[in-house]
Formats: C-alpha cells, sequence, structure tokens
C-alpha cells in the first residue's frame, strides 16, 4: 500500500486539473495595475525562490560528506510538494476567506480558481493576484526547508516528506493567515511582521527544536563540514534573494522597497561583522563559517522589522541579534540538544530578537501604515507589548504544534533511520546516490 499511495495522489491530482480548468475570468472592476509594480514583484518572486538552492548550498555545506546530496534534496523537494499543494489548496488556507480568523477557507481559491482576470489582493491591489500567491507561495516553500538543518543526517526522506506537508498545513498556513490576512487574528491585535519573521523564522525555529529533542542526537561522532565553500555560496545566493524576500514584501516598487532593501542589507552586514568580532573577543579565530552564519542571522533578525525601522536601528538589530545567537549557540553546544546546524539558535530566536527589536525600534515616520503606534525606542510601549504577547502566543503553537505532527508522522513513518543507515550516509541509504 505504502508503494502504490503517493501515485495515486499523482492520478487524484491529474484529475482534479480536469474537473477544475479554472479558466474562469474574473472581472473586480478597474484595477490599478502598475507595469513597474509587476516587474518588480515578478523579479521578488524569483529572487525569494533562489533562496531555497541557496539554503541547500548553505545547509549542505555543513553536514557530513556522505549527507551532502540527502540534505540539499530536503531542501529542493519543497519546491516542488509544496507548489503543487500551494496550486490545490495552500494559497487558500493562508489567504482564503477567513475563518475566525485563524485559517483560510480552502475552498475560496481551490485549484486556484478566480485568478484569472483583474482580480487583486487587498494589499496589492497594483498587481495582478496570480502574482501576489506566487509571491507568497515562495515563503510558503523556504520555510519548512529552513527545518532541515536541525534533523539533518539522520531522518528517513519519506518520513519528512509526511512531515513538511503536514507542517504546511497545520503551522505554515494559520500562522500566515493570523498575521497577514486583514482578518487574521495577530494582525487584527495590531503584530508587525514584514515580511516572515514571525511566519517563517519564528515557526521554523520552534519546529527545528522541536524535531531536535524529538529525534534526539546522532550516533556519529564526525561532524566535519564537507565543503564551507558551498556554505559561502549559499550566504551569498540567500543575501541575493533576500531583497526579494524584505524589498518584494513592499508588493511595489516603491520608497518602501527601497527602505526595506537598505534595512536588510545592513542588517546583515553589522550582523557578519559582530559575529566574527565576537568570536575573537571569546578567544576562537575569525571563520569564513562565522561569517556566513551571522550574516544571515542578521537578515532573520531584520526580516519582521524591514519596513518599519530606519537604516541605524537596522544596524542595531543586526549587531544584537548577532551577539544573543551566538550566545545561544554556545549554550547549545554544551547540552544534549543535537540542533545539526544550529537552526533554533540562529533562525529561532533570531526570528524572536527580530521580532522583540520591531517593537521597539519601529517608527510611524519610516512607514506610515504603522497604524499600532512607535516603538519602545521612541517612548510608547503598546507596540511592545503586543508584539512580546505573540511572541509567546505563537512559540507556544510552534513548539508543541510541531511535536504533536512529529509524533503522528512517526506513527505513520518510521522517523529516524537505522544505525546501519545512519552509518552508511544517507545519500546512498535514502537515495542510492553519491557526492
Amino acid at each position: 500500500m505504502k508503494r502504490y499511495f503517493p501515485f495515486f495522489l499523482i492520478l487524484v491530482i491529474l484529475s482534479l486539473t480536469f474537473i477544475f480548468p479554472s479558466v474562469d475570468f474574473k472581472n473586480s472592476g478597474n484595477p490599478q495595475f502598475n507595469t513597474g509594480d509587476i516587474a518588480w514583484m515578478l523579479m521578488s518572486t524569483a529572487l525569494v525562490l533562489i533562496m531555497t538552492p541557496g539554503l541547500a548550498f548553505f545547509y549542505g555545506g555543513m553536514v557530513n560528506k556522505k549527507n551532502v546530496i540527502s540534505t540539499m534534496l530536503q531542501s529542493i523537494v519543497c519546491m516542488v510538494i509544496i507548489t503543487v499543494m500551494w496550486g490545490i489548496f495552500g494559497f487558500s488556507l493562508a489567504f482564503g476567506d477567513s475563518f475566525h480568523g485563524l485559517i483560510g477557507n480552502p475552498s475560496t481559491f481551490f485549484m486556484m480558481k478566480g485568478m484569472l482576470g483583474n482580480a487583486t489582493w487587498k494589499a496589492a491591489p497594483t498587481i495582478p493576484l496570480l502574482l501576489f500567491a506566487m509571491y507568497q507561495l515562495k515563503f510558503a516553500i523556504i520555510t519548512p526547508a529552513l527545518i532541515t538543518g536541525a534533523f539533518a543526517e539522520r531522518i528517513r526522506f519519506n518520513s519528512y516528506i509526511i512531515f513538511l506537508v503536514l507542517f504546511s498545513i497545520f503551522i505554515f498556513s494559520p500562522l500566515a493567515h493570523c498575521t497577514w490576512h486583514p482578518d487574521g487574528i495577530l494582525a487584527k491585535f495590531g503584530v508587525l511582521d514584514f515580511a516572515g519573521g514571525t511566519v517563517v523564522h519564528m515557526s521554523a525555529g520552534w519546529a527545528a527544536l522541536a524535531s531536535a529533542l524529538y529525534l534526539k542526537r546522532r550516533n556519529e561522532a564526525n561532524h566535519a563540514p564537507a565543503r564551507i565553500t558551498y556554505v559561502m555560496i549559499g550566504t551569498g545566493l540567500l543575501w541575493f534573494g533576500w531583497f526579494g524576500f524584505n524589498a518584494g514584501s513592499a508588493f511595489g516598487a516603491n520608497a518602501l522597497a527601497v527602505t526595506a532593501l537598505a534595512t536588510s542589507t545592513t542588517a546583515s552586514a553589522a550582523a557578519g561583522v559582530t559575529w566574527i568580532f565576537f568570536d575573537m573577543l571569546l578567544g576562537r579565530k575569525p571563520s569564513a563559517m562565522g561569517t556566513c552564519i551571522g550574516a544571515v542571522v542578521g537578515l532573520v533578525a531584520i526580516t519582521p522589522a524591514a519596513g518599519f525601522v530606519s537604516v541605524p536601528h537596522s544596524m542595531a538589530i543586526g549587531i544584537i541579534s548577532a551577539i544573543v545567537s551566538n550566545l545561544v549557540v554556545e549554550w547549545r553546544t554544551r547540552t544534549s540538544i543535537d540542533d545539526t546546524l544550529d537552526v533554533f539558535p540562529c533562525h529561532g530566536v533570531g526570528g524572536m530578537v527580530g521580532m522583540l527589536l520591531t517593537g521597539v525600534f519601529a517608527s510611524k515616520q519610516v512607514n506610515s501604515l504603522n497604524g499600532t503606534g512607535n516603538g519602545l525606542f521612541f517612548g510608547e510601549t503598546h507596540l511592545f507589548i503586543v508584539q512580546l504577547v505573540a511572541l509567546v502566543c505563537v512559540s507556544i503553537f510552534a513548539f508543541f504544534g510541531s511535536l504533536l505532527l512529529l509524533k503522528i508522522t512517526d506513527m505513520i513513518s518510521p522517523l529516524r533511520v537505522s544505525a546501519e543507515e545512519e552509518e552508511q550516509g544517507l545519500d546512498l541509504s535514502q537515495h542510492g546516490e553519491k557526492l
């Protein structure tokens, strides 16, 4: 049954394409389409997509040589599986008609119906709805891919596919709806998350911690990275793609996109150099690995704040996040937690620091659409409290929800490979391939 069921699903999907061709043309009046905005969002969509191969290089270079292919494939496979899900019902779960502000109605855009013609999204009225959907798809792709660094070198590939599907449906989609849909409960509460610090990085970070705890430690004693050059290539691709991730979240070729681009690159640079100097302060050698990790931590931390803070404050966010994540990485190494590639200390903690500092440094002068007031730095407390409450709630939901999904996945298909398969390496044992 396990052998035939996956292909049976493909036949079901094929049948749906005949039953629901979705060629209906929706006319929503006189949309204010802007060709400049459309061009920028097409580019941003491509930029965010390239982050997933970038992540594959970033993670692939950090693991043992016998697990490079499997680790990279865990990122790449998200591109194919999540895209199919998104086209059928995933976009509806995240952005469909709201069900009590918690989740979208899966039938709203089922099989991408109503996407042709002049349809638009409320927050992006100058671009077609289909373009908005394709842009948001790239966030749905990279979020479960981020988790893979926590259980690298010991997870069964078939079981991982089940988990990423469940995570996308029950963790990512509700958080995206709650935070980015105008009727979402977190959006109404006043939570600010410009480009995914909460929806993407916090959810992936807490799921990573849950995964590391659930799958326990690796048996292998040798954890030498296979290719640090891969890590450096991956960092470059991630930084490049992050301009679409953050600046694209302005949904137009406008001044806000410029601000988000500027704050993103300055935060990353500040975090990268801080990581190097902090390592030197602790008596370590400045390393290529540390520089790359620091730069990515800065990008993670600025993500929720990119369109709400000034350039000087983006550098403050980069510096603070690098120090905090570095300390958490050091703490993690002294515990029994085997978060293989430190996903929680870097993405989870980086996302949380960024979320809180959004509540500290957000300014109406930067973004006039900020309806919740200025941050703590400017003498107002409301936004900081909102961000803090949301951080606690999202953390509880993402961590315990992921633990439950891991247990369910394990009951369907064992998550962890055998000791023999782990010793052989996942490239051979799971895929029959070798670097």
